[in-house]
């Protein structure tokens, strides 16, 4: 067994499984795509990566599993999957992940496509030690019952990202109990549920996954640039003969050495943090509901239309409409009085997160600085919304 100095969970030991995916390609390259993205550019000390990360969910899924019902060879699945769970992801993770699943149609969790044909080296490794790439895959993307422990409501992937960004960020808001959540993992009629007693234990995760889309995952300038690298990339893939699929396996450094020489605008920027500036930063309730769901292709359309009007360059406005809040973590099971309940039913914090979530929501209209007033008035006659200047 290998132990791994871990900057969160202390040490990390890994079976044999684990040691040799860990020197393989496809994971060493998680080296050099950080967690945060572009989060970093608000947060200096965010520079951990998306390899920490994958080794911690690793180790909350072996905690998970040795107190669960599971027979061995399951686990063993189970723990090769949350080690290779963000092997899929692209250069500045999900900051490209739309962008990806655009021009691939599959999203990070989808990794059938790696294993089988991209990387035969993580397949000899799982063949060699009696595992199921095929399996793997799939658990990666929640199915198989256990799947839901990698990627679920109640997934060991949320329970570290949120405790190791929040130490990374130096921020106290994704502090949650991660020893109670996966010591009070059941198994019930085949899925996963927190054992009696844990509605404060659901309910923390929930709250911190909130406090932290707030101040960290949303926070305005990780927003404009991640709008930015976006624009950026269709721009370079757009210039390029570089495929989605040799894209997609770029590293961060990689990437942005090729938007400096192909997209030297916009990759200038970004890699200076000479980010645009918000002319407009509009809520849900001054947001038409078409604009709202405009889609990418009605957000480029805008983009355009506020240009011509404002008299600047297309390439100088991003039109950033996220999707409309979700409460994932809402539908955890959780047993009450001996009955298994959505975490919705049963706790009395959700509908206010969900009202906070509805609140903090904002549309963004981004552009260089000298252009914010002409962008704004030019926005709110083509987006239709009714926002002061932020």
């Amino acid at each position: 067994m290998k132990p791994i100095k871990d900057s969160v969970h202390d040490y990390i030991t890994l079976d044999p499984v684990a040691a040799d995916l860990l020197d393989t390609p496809a994971v060493q390259r998680l080296r050099h795509v950080k967690q945060l993205s572009t989060v970093r550019l608000v947060f200096p000390s965010a520079n951990h990566t998306r390899l920490e990360h994958s080794l911690g969910v690793y180790h909350l899924a072996e905690t998970a599993l040795s107190q669960l019902s599971v027979d061995d060879d399951t686990a063993a699945h189970v723990r090769a999957a949350a080690l290779l769970h963000d092997v899929g992801h692209g250069p500045y993770g999900h900051q490209t992940e739309d962008l990806i699943r655009r021009r691939t149609g599959n999203d990070h969790d989808r990794i059938d496509w790696l294993l089988t044909d991209a990387d035969r080296r993580v397949c000899r490794v799982l063949d060699r030690h009696g595992l199921d790439p095929e399996r793997v895959a799939r658990l990666v993307e929640g199915e198989e019952g256990l799947g839901s422990l990698v990627s679920g409501e109640l997934d060991v992937d949320r329970m570290d990202y949120l405790v190791r960004d929040a130490h990374h960020t130096g921020v106290p808001y994704g502090t949650v109990d991660h020893g109670r959540l996966v010591r009070e993992l059941r198994i019930e009629d085949g899925r996963l549920v927190l054992a009696e007693g844990n509605v404060p234990t659901a309910e923390s995760l929930l709250l911190a996954r909130s406090l932290m889309n707030t101040i960290v995952y949303r926070h305005h300038v990780s927003r404009i640039a991640g709008a930015m690298l976006e624009r950026a990339c269709e721009r370079y893939l757009d210039a390029t003969d570089t495929t989605a699929e040799q894209f997609r396996r770029m590293a961060d450094h990689d990437l942005l050495v090729a938007l400096r020489e192909h997209v030297p605008d916009l990759g200038r920027r970004i890699e200076h943090r000479d980010l645009y500036k918000r002319a407009v930063w509009a809520g849900l309730d001054s947001v038409p509901r078409g604009t709202a769901d405009v889609g990418h292709e009605g957000q480029r359309e805008a983009e355009r239309e506020i240009a011509d009007l404002a008299g600047v360059d297309p390439s100088a406005v991003v039109v950033d409409v996220p999707d409309r809040p979700t409460l994932k973590e809402a539908e955890t099971n959780v047993v009450v009085d001996g009955v298994g309940k959505r975490l919705e039913d049963a706790s009395e914090l959700v509908p206010g997160i969900r009202a906070a979530e509805r609140a903090r929501w904002r549309l963004g209209v981004y552009c260089p600085e000298e252009h914010t007033e002409a962008v704004a008035a030019a926005a709110r006659d083509v987006l239709g919304v009714r926002a002061p200047a932020p």
